[in-house]
């Protein structure tokens, strides 16, 4: 095809004006958008409409949860050692069994211990340290509950946002300060939006949907996934009140905006990020963004190519069955990983020194840096790596407001935490390893926490 006849087919398509491709594009987003990225206020505080519904959900199933949860887990390990072992044809002719199940050596035998940690858990029969309130049980009973509805509602629903075009609207609206600022495409600024007003796991779900589906390469897939997940609303507001900061909040959400803007521009420039390749998803077409042409105006060109994606969408049984999957993929592929990653790193966290030690070098710096009761702080650097909420648990005691403010900052700007954002990250298909993920969370405390003292300082 000449450059030309190229030219008219990409006008003829943006050009399209069915009304059927009009509907299709804008009520299946404007439904996506309001589940996912409208927060209103609830009896428990503010949130999205999912995770609201994901609530009442769990307040149905309530104590039954658990036990499904680990079914679930267990269906998965059976499940991956028929596959990896015996190879039967069923699994290995068909594209999703196949890669739901047959995984490597590595990842069955970290979906096995994630199996014996929940059935420990549940049954509360062995070493009590594996099963204990602030360990496994933490994640059976607090997390499993939560990610079990979430996955099902945001499995079944998220092809609202990916399937009918509203990606590419918000890409050519946005790519002129994703590509040049973030080095990103402009359809990731719907992760983001996604994350900061729902929850880091859905922005993980979105980057990991788009990638597989050849949207992203593997350094703009890491990049969106350990930069943009950001942490919810909701749950900055747990840690505020948590702390006793309610006062400040307005201080405190406005530090964690800034220093996360300065943590996005300067990460996917430095490694392990910037070191990623620029290739796509193995075995699947990669599908560059198309760059706006000159005479278009991005809202004329967004439009088009929305619109052009919608009118791909021609059967609900197959939008149906691509929600189905998503829900099996993140139940069966991401909860024994999140058991067992998450366990192993509180088990470290609450019964062995390595955290404190590995905290002590930021005595020193935090002194340097003026932060009142800096021993006592130095640990809360470097507790948030097992999970978000210990640093804010362990310097709730601390009487000093300022310190208070800068372990409530840097511990929901360091994103990476391995009770659920890093088994998330490790488990799925994201080209995200353990090693990865501590340089991130170290460089991300690096940058974020000299901001946030400064900052801190002017306020106090």
């Amino acid at each position: 095809m000449s450059g030309i006849q190229k030219e008219l087919t990409v006008r003829k398509e943006v050009e399209i004006k069915s009304l059927s491709a009009y509907l299709k594009f804008i009520i299946p987003s404007i439904i996506g958008v309001l589940l996912f990225m409208i927060p209103f206020k609830a009896e428990d505080g503010i949130t999205i409409p999912v995770a609201y519904f994901a609530n009442q959900i769990n307040g149905v199933l309530g104590a039954s949860i658990p036990p499904i949860t680990v079914s679930i887990i267990a269906l998965s390990v059976i499940g991956s050692f028929i596959a990896v072992v015996f190879k039967p044809s069923f699994i290995l002719n068909s594209p999703f069994l196949n890669k739901l199940l047959n995984v490597g050596k590595f990842w069955l035998a970290a979906r096995f211990l994630g199996m014996i940690f929940a059935a420990i858990t549940l049954f509360k029969m062995g070493p009590e340290w594996i099963y204990s309130e602030n360990t496994g049980g933490l994640l059976i009973y607090d997390l499993m509950p939560i990610l079990f509805t979430t996955f099902l509602l945001a499995g079944v629903l998220l092809p609202l946002l990916l399937n009918f075009g509203l990606l590419e609207f918000f890409g050519a609206l946005l790519i002129k300060v994703m590509r040049p600022v973030f080095k990103l495409p402009g359809r990731s600024s719907l992760d983001c939006l996604a994350s900061w007003v729902g929850d880091g796991t859905i922005g993980v779900l979105l980057t990991t949907k788009q990638y597989e589906d050849g949207y992203y390469t593997k350094r703009e897939a890491a990049v969106v996934a350990t930069t943009f997940s950001v942490v919810s609303i909701t749950f900055s507001i747990v840690v505020a009140q948590y702390l006793n900061l309610g006062e400040y909040f307005f201080h405190y959400y406005l530090t964690i905006i800034f220093a996360g803007l300065v943590a996005a521009v300067v990460m996917p420039r430095i490694p392990p990020l910037s070191r990623k390749p620029d290739t796509g998803y193995e075995g699947v077409e990669f599908k560059a963004e198309d760059s706006i042409p000159k005479d278009f105006s991005p809202v004329r060109w967004g439009l088009g190519q929305a619109l052009k994606k919608a009118q791909t969408n021609d059967s609900a049984v197959k939008v149906v069955k691509e929600g189905i999957e998503n829900v099996l993929d993140m139940w069966m592929g991401v909860l024994p990983i999140v058991m067992a990653i998450g366990t192993t790193a509180l088990v470290i966290a609450e019964y062995t020194p390595v955290f404190t030690i590995i905290g002590k070098p930021f005595e020193p710096i935090l002194a340097l840096m003026q932060v009142p009761e800096a021993a006592e702080a130095a640990q809360t650097m470097v507790v948030g790596f097992a999970d978000m909420f210990l640093p804010a648990v362990i310097g709730s005691g601390i009487e000093s407001e300022l310190t208070r403010f800068v372990i409530a900052c840097v511990s929901v700007t360091q994103l990476v935490y391995m009770s659920e954002m890093g088994g998330l990250l490790l488990g799925s298909n994201l080209p995200i390893s353990i090693k990865d993920l501590v340089l991130i969370f170290i460089f991300r405390t690096l940058i974020t926490l000299p901001i946030v003292v400064v900052i801190a300082h002017i306020i106090f």
